[in-house]
């Protein structure tokens, strides 16, 4: 059996209770699944616990970029440009199917925030900083070129543009491959298990208390250190650990909303000025193009953030504002995510000044909490944290471990090449299926998704004898993410292992009720049960569209 499996959950659980462990780990998200990957390479013992879904937070809810922070130096934050920038092309290389290369256009306009020199100057010191090389490196577009690039420009305030690039992710995917990648090296992990309380033994914390959400069953895990990585929950955690002193989360948050691509057909991402001196991206992903974000102070329910009315009609008027020959509404909305930030509380800043640095907090009780940072900085911050505890343990036990991998650990879902051999990889896969009538968005969809272990899901595609074909995809994906990705429920599946929610609703729509019947029979669940799960999907597909008053 896959060691990631929902199947595996048993043995997962009798080991947490079992073993000591180096480190425990609180948080599925990317912050707690680079933990986890960094520390169990280094030969450390392992555990992860996750009280909703992994990626459940912050880590499905980001712009999807992993980028090199441009926007940084206008807060002369030239340290963050350069580690982000070049953590970028690590990341592009440990998962290129993952990582996709996306040009970004910055529009020059009058009165805009970038002026020709300085955006030039800025883009070539982020060439600099971030080691961007080749194709990827800036140029400059004089106002035609701009338009030929982007028609959907306004051409009367127009001066030129910025060429450059980014690269795009499906940030909730990523999470769950490092997850996958761990598990590999003996890390045990697990989702929708909850830390309730610590355990203490001479005022020093060396474990938790948790609870199964399915089974409400309650067991303790022991380890050596125990490091809070739970997003905006993080204060929640020092709190019960009676720490929560001194620097102190400050929460702001990011909408974004997404139409179909004919609604706003930009041709490739645009980074563009919006009224209030803010800048905005719109994405074009697929079928559809999204757009965002929003940085506003959140002081609310951190499980249900909401999409509101007003930060739907803020991103919408920013978007008319840019292009002239766009005119969304409210109706012209198919799917919205809003996501928060837990960055660290600066008195006298607003939402959009606040560091985007990570922090690292020691209590006296040696709970280590990190909050702050970056997805695309993810590798860094669990490199401090595991320096940390390797110090930790070298002192107290003696006991030495190895230096960092992560830089060489190719994710779950390769080995590519490079991006080349991603798009060769994809057109192998396009030829398997088009004698069943799927299209080359299918055969890159599957590929960006799941990279090689595509081949699993065909695998599987062939056993199988259902007429309809993508019920036939279907089945074989969902069989593939219970078995291989820990997937718990059709929510998991729809919005974190695929991201169709988001980026391909109709479908959601189309098939909810057969992917929800698969999960009955895989998990041979009653009626009651089965329309619980039914209930909650639902719930999260109106939470997609109903924006609060």
């Amino acid at each position: 059996m896959n060691n990631f499996s929902f199947f595996n959950r048993a043995n997962i659980q009798q080991e947490l209770q079992e073993t000591e462990f180096d480190i425990l780990i609180i948080g599925g998200g990317i912050t707690g699944a680079g933990i986890a990957l960094d520390a169990a390479s280094r030969g450390m013992k392992v555990a992860l616990v996750e009280k909703n879904d992994f990626a459940s937070g912050t880590s499905s809810k980001s712009t999807k970029l992993i980028h090199g922070g441009l926007r940084y130096l206008k807060q002369f934050d030239f340290w963050l440009v350069k580690e982000v920038g070049t953590e970028r092309a690590i990341v592009h290389k440990l998962a290129p199917h993952l990582v996709i290369p996306e040009k970004m256009i910055l529009p020059l306009i009058e009165g805009g925030t970038y002026g020709s020199w300085l955006t030039s100057i800025g883009l070539k010191v982020y060439d600099v900083l971030a080691s961007v090389e080749g194709d990827d490196k800036r140029k400059m577009l004089d106002k035609n070129e701009a338009l030929e690039k982007e028609p959907l420009l306004p051409e009367n305030i127009l001066n030129g543009a910025g060429y450059y690039a980014e690269y795009r992710t499906d940030d909730a995917r990523l999470t769950i491959e490092i997850l996958k990648t761990a598990s590999q090296y003996d890390a045990q992990i697990i989702n929708y298990t909850k830390a309730e309380e610590f355990i203490y033994e001479n005022k020093r914390i060396v474990g938790a208390k948790v609870t199964d959400e399915f089974t409400k069953n309650s067991y303790n895990i022991k380890a050596k250190y125990v490091v809070n990585a739970a997003g905006p929950w993080v204060d929640e955690l020092r709190q019960i650990n009676n720490s929560k002193i001194g620097k102190r989360l400050h929460l702001t948050k990011g909408v974004h909303l997404v139409v179909p691509h004919e609604k706003l057909p930009v041709k490739q991402s645009v980074y563009f000025d919006i009224p209030d001196g803010r800048m905005m991206f719109a994405i074009p992903r697929g079928k559809v193009t999204y757009f965002g974000t929003t940085d506003t102070n959140y002081q609310q329910d951190k499980n249900n953030v909401e999409t509101t009315v007003v930060d739907a009609l803020y991103l919408i008027e920013a978007v008319n504002n840019m292009f002239p020959d766009i005119t969304l509404t409210l109706e012209d909305i198919e799917s919205s995510w809003a996501g928060l930030r837990p960055l660290i509380h600066e008195e006298g800043k607003s939402a959009s000044e606040l560091s985007r640095k990570d922090e690292i907090f020691v209590s006296d009780t040696k709970l280590i909490s990190i909050a702050g940072g970056k997805l695309t900085g993810y590798r860094k911050m669990a490199e401090r944290i595991v320096d940390i505890v390797a110090k930790k343990m070298k002192r107290r036990f003696e006991t030495d471990f190895d230096p960092i991998q992560t830089e060489d650990i190719i994710l779950s879902g390769g080995p590519f090449q490079n991006y080349k051999s991603v798009n060769l990889y994809s057109n192998q896969v396009y030829k398997r299926i088009q004698p069943f009538g799927l299209s080359k968005k299918d055969a890159s969809y599957l590929v960006h998704n799941y990279g090689k272990q595509t081949d699993i899901i065909l695998d599987k595609f062939d056993e199988l004898a259902l007429e309809n074909i993508e019920e036939r995809l279907l089945k074989a994906e969902v069989w593939f993410t219970i078995r291989h990705e820990m997937t718990c429920t059709p929510t998991d599946f729809f919005m974190r292992r695929t991201g169709r929610l988001f980026f391909d609703k109709p479908s959601v729509d189309a098939h909810k009720d057969f992917v929800v019947s698969e999960f009955k029979n895989h998990f041979n669940l009653s009626d009651e049960k089965t329309a619980s799960l039914n209930k909650e999907l639902n719930e999260k597909i109106a939470f997609a569209i109903a924006f609060k008053k």
